[in-house]
């Protein structure tokens, strides 16, 4: 009877332990790319699909229904394979440079010439460095000195193009969007309104804050002559005290006294 009883209740606990196996490590359907996307771009039909995703390890912010993801913006790159995350797409009915633009950021336009934009080599997705030359007014002098406003901000567009050329071909444009906070928004409208606007190309994976002060006309001299050392007059020494001899002599009692 105990050998009896013993199996059948090891028979349930099996079939309860492997029902209960089986459902945690059945596969959930996450929506992912099917092929490379790049910001900006507005997810089709065929660029994404169902695929099965283990639950125990779940992944935040996973997209589960087809429908919650096509027509969306894409405001980051995703890979082929990788699972589409909210956090990855603008906001449902976000198009064209809107969607590009996170919660608490200003994208800001300003006119450049072929120099400010590093002769058409500035594209979207660049980062640089924000320079204006203008004469501070402060009084002392009307000497213009230049001073970097911004560092290490990105392009979002230049002129209409979201996307940079996929063959690298330099662009001239006439405007350049860039991705700011409001305070540095205002930053670079009171720049370009105060002189010339210089955009200073940097690598993508330097985002150091230099501290610089601001570059003056005399620091472009560099070999100023140093001035000829004046020459002081100085008063001539006394001369030396010529020795003097005495004599005295008595004549009973007058005294008479020679020198020489």
């Amino acid at each position: 009877m105990a050998i009896v009883i013993s199996i059948v209740v090891s028979y349930f606990l099996y079939n309860r332990v492997k029902r209960q196996f089986a459902e945690s490590t059945q596969p959930v359907k996450i929506v992912a790319a099917v092929k490379p996307l790049d910001p900006g771009a507005t997810i089709t039909a065929d660029a994404v699909a169902l695929v099965d995703w283990p639950v125990n390890f779940p992944i935040e912010g996973a997209m589960k229904d087809m429908k919650d993801v096509v027509g969306r913006m894409v405001m980051y790159p995703v890979a082929a394979k990788e699972p589409i995350r909210e956090s990855l797409l603008a906001a449902p009915g976000s198009v064209g440079l809107s969607g590009k633009i996170p919660d608490g950021m200003r994208a800001v336009a300003v006119e450049t010439s072929d120099v400010a934009n590093v002769s058409g080599f500035l594209y979207p997705g660049s980062r640089v460095d924000v320079l204006v030359s203008f004469k501070p007014q402060t009084g002392r002098n009307d000497e213009e000195v230049t001073a970097t406003v911004l560092q290490d901000v990105l392009v979002l567009s230049t002129g209409e193009r979201l996307q940079p050329d996929p063959t690298g071909k330099p662009e001239k444009v006439r405007q350049v969007t860039m991705l700011l906070t409001p305070d540095d928004s205002e930053k670079l409208v009171l720049a370009a309104n105060q002189g010339v606007i210089q955009f200073i190309m940097r690598n993508g994976e330097d985002q150091a804050q230099v501290q610089n002060p601001p570059a003056q006309l005399k620091d472009l001299i560099t070999g100023t002559p140093t001035a000829a050392p004046v020459k002081v007059k100085r008063p001539s020494a006394p001369p030396p005290p010529k020795n003097v001899y005495e004599i005295d002599t008595y004549d009973g009692t007058k005294k008479n006294t020679v020198k020489f």
